[in-house]
């Protein structure tokens, strides 16, 4: 089969690799449908850190069951699925709790041999806990098909950084961010009620969008200036809640400081530094800092019906659509900001 692998940054390539196999009775084979780059992989495409030449890639799909394990007991061959990006037995104590990506005995597609999900195929581990049957098949219009994708990783990131900051009906937000994420972030604040939501972001493009998913202010400033930017428009106190979308020493503490006396930053940028920016700042002033690895399996009872009724459309964030065997090109156009979000299509 057809897979993406990344030798060193700058370099990933398509090229033929064994097509996945059953490995553990547990285990299920998909066939990709369509998957996608994600901002997260742009990090190890930059070389921070350096990945291991010959890294699977790829940790968001949809597809086809074709193959299951003896001991896979929720799926059967034609079964069309979402796969979230982390892998998650649904049955540790954790999962129980509804915390899927710290499952004790998963891990994150592309980590392990043959989980790379910019792909033909993929081999899901434990897939009764970790795959969801979707009500629709493979022949959907393209618009829903990709936001099924964003069920996988982006929008229930977006929404987990809304939940942990406690984004309810008649509060201000700021998400930091105008990524696929902070763009999701918008839409899912918007969703839960939010009355104000200022985006920082500077790319006009995103930031358009953004207003369409229920942006109703935009801050092109950074750092300090974006603060005093931000404070100007809440009557100096800051917002409610911060969504930070980025992973930055910058980004964080910028939604520290934007953060009012009390207020909640929800995190969901992969982070890029070892202590934690601002701390401080947000110990002084009351303000919580909460989130880390979205749980989109135990999201998607919750969000998937707004997105088959239309409530929703975060497929928007795709603006460029590539067959698989391009994808070294999606990664430039993304780390060259020529496009926000890349979906694949094998």
């Amino acid at each position: 089969m057809q897979a993406t692998v990344m030798y060193r940054a700058g370099d990933v390539r398509v090229e033929e690799r064994p097509d996945p196999r059953i490995e553990q009775p547990t285990d299920a084979i998909l066939r990709v449908v369509r998957s996608c780059i994600c901002g997260s992989d742009l990090w190890p495409y930059r070389g921070l850190p350096p990945t291991p030449a010959g890294q699977p890639m790829g940790h968001e799909a949809i597809g086809v069951v074709e193959d299951v394990g003896a001991e896979v007991h929720t799926l059967r061959p034609g079964d069309f699925v979402v796969m979230p990006f982390a892998i998650s037995d649904g049955t540790c104590e954790v999962c129980r709790e509804g915390l899927t990506t710290a499952c004790v005995n998963g891990g994150f597609f592309g980590s392990l041999p043959g989980t790379g999900a910019q792909a033909e195929a993929v081999r899901v581990p434990h897939a009764d806990g970790t795959l969801y049957k979707l009500p629709v098949g493979e022949q959907s219009d393209e618009r829903l098909l990709a936001s099924l994708l964003t069920l996988s990783d982006v929008m229930g990131t977006g929404h987990h950084a809304a939940v942990v900051a406690y984004v309810g009906p008649g509060m201000s937000v700021a998400v930091v961010g105008d990524g696929a994420v902070g763009l999701c972030a918008v839409l899912a604040a918007c969703r839960l009620g939010a009355e104000r939501i200022i985006l920082l972001g500077h790319h006009e493009d995103r930031v358009a969008l953004g207003g369409e998913f229920g942006a109703t202010d935009v801050v092109a400033e950074r750092g300090e200036a974006a603060v005093e930017r931000v404070r100007e428009l809440t009557g100096g106190l800051g917002v409610h809640a911060v969504l930070e979308c980025v992973g930055t020493d910058e980004a964080v503490r910028t939604s520290i400081e934007l953060a009012r006396p009390g207020g909640t930053v929800g995190r969901v940028g992969v982070p890029q530094h070892t202590a934690l920016p601002g701390g401080d700042v947000s110990f002084y002033r009351n303000v919580r800092i909460a989130g880390g690895p979205a749980p989109t399996r135990a999201y998607l009872p919750e969000l998937l019906p707004d997105v088959l009724e239309g409530r929703i459309e975060p497929g928007r964030v795709f603006d460029l659509t590539l067959p698989l065997a391009e994808t070294p090109a999606g990664y430039r156009a993304m780390a060259e900001r020529q496009a926000i979000k890349v979906l694949l299509r094998p």
